[in-house]
């Protein structure tokens, strides 16, 4: 029997899990993962290697995840580079998916199968009342951000440049795009431009429509100054930490306001808010952008009120100094 991992931001995992056995019955060979405000990718990942250890069959998984690009789905799809011929992934996830998941087992073996089956359950779910508010035909797909003008004379237009350790995830797939309308996302970064796997990881968790690509800090650089072939080019810049932003401003990067929406806590650092963390060399950074001109516009997601990063790093130092 294929077996089902039910993976989520927060409780909604367990929740869908327990409708799905008031309408089923119980299940044997599905587990609820969940990430949780403490947690980490790290976490999730743990937690996915116990539920599939736990499997009769291990040869043949099926992951519902919530979101295409969060966190969830990305540790789904770390998991997955080794089993590409058996496992699969579904994104998002919703209760006639699942309950199509549980019945498709009965006659079908194999992930893929499943997967392939389930979607046009999980989208004629998806209804309205009063009934006259759905279309009569459903339009067809655009992408995100209109056609594409790779060619066209021009440089790019940044429409966000963000700090972000987590890269491309959830929050940046779905509502940092969907506000932006960038036709290219693109980390910047030498540490992920040498790790084959994290490049190939951005480049499938980007969002219907866009471009994902990944470069080092000297090639952002260079194709910041190409005249010739990004014009119509609406660029979204992912930076993992305020060093590589700062490099590429000092190269000539033409940005005048950064985002930031989340540095990771490790040694050394203090933490003085839920989202960021700082080292010293990570505050005196942050002072140079400033003297460089920038701005910054501290949000995780665009609906967030913006946070004082003055404040913020003044509250940093000042924690830095207290270790001193």
């Amino acid at each position: 029997m294929v077996g089902i991992i039910i993976a989520s931001h927060g409780e909604f995992a367990n929740g869908i899990l327990q409708s799905g056995a008031m309408i089923f019955g119980e299940q044997e060979n599905v587990k609820a993962v969940t990430l949780m405000p403490s947690e980490g990718p790290d976490d999730v990942k743990a937690k996915m290697k116990e539920a599939i250890a736990s499997f009769d069959n291990q040869d043949e998984v099926l992951f519902l995840v919530d979101l295409w690009g969060g966190t969830p789905f990305n540790q789904a799809n770390s998991l997955m580079e080794d089993h590409k011929d058996k496992w699969a992934i579904v994104s998002g996830m919703n209760l006639p998916m699942l309950i199509e998941a549980y019945a498709s087992r009965f006659s079908m073996n194999t992930a893929h199968e499943i997967a392939a089956h389930i979607l046009g359950t999980a989208k004629e779910g998806v209804k309205v009342k009063p009934e006259e508010l759905e279309p009569e035909v459903a339009a067809p797909a655009t992408p995100a951000a209109g056609p594409s003008n790779a060619g066209a004379p021009g440089k790019f237009e940044y429409v966000l440049a963000r700090i972000d350790s987590r890269l491309l995830h959830g929050q940046v797939a779905t509502a940092w795009t969907r506000t932006t309308q960038p036709t290219r996302i693109i980390v910047v970064s030498d540490t992920v431009a040498k790790d084959e796997l994290r490049k190939k990881l951005i480049q499938q968790a980007a969002p219907p429509g866009v471009k994902a690509h990944v470069v080092p800090v000297k090639k952002m650089i260079e194709l910041a100054k190409d005249d010739q072939h990004f014009g119509g080019q609406r660029a979204l810049l992912l930076f993992e930490n305020p060093q590589d932003a700062l490099r590429a401003v000092e190269g000539g990067v033409p940005l005048d306001t950064i985002n930031v929406g989340s540095m990771a806590h490790s040694p050394g650092k203090v933490q003085p808010n839920k989202v960021l963390a700082f080292s010293q060399d990570d505050i005196d950074t942050f002072k140079k952008l400033k003297n460089a001109g920038l701005k910054f516009d501290v949000r995780k997601v665009p609906n967030d009120s913006k946070g004082d990063m003055d404040e913020i790093l003044k509250k940093a130092q000042e924690e830095l100094n207290k270790q001193k």
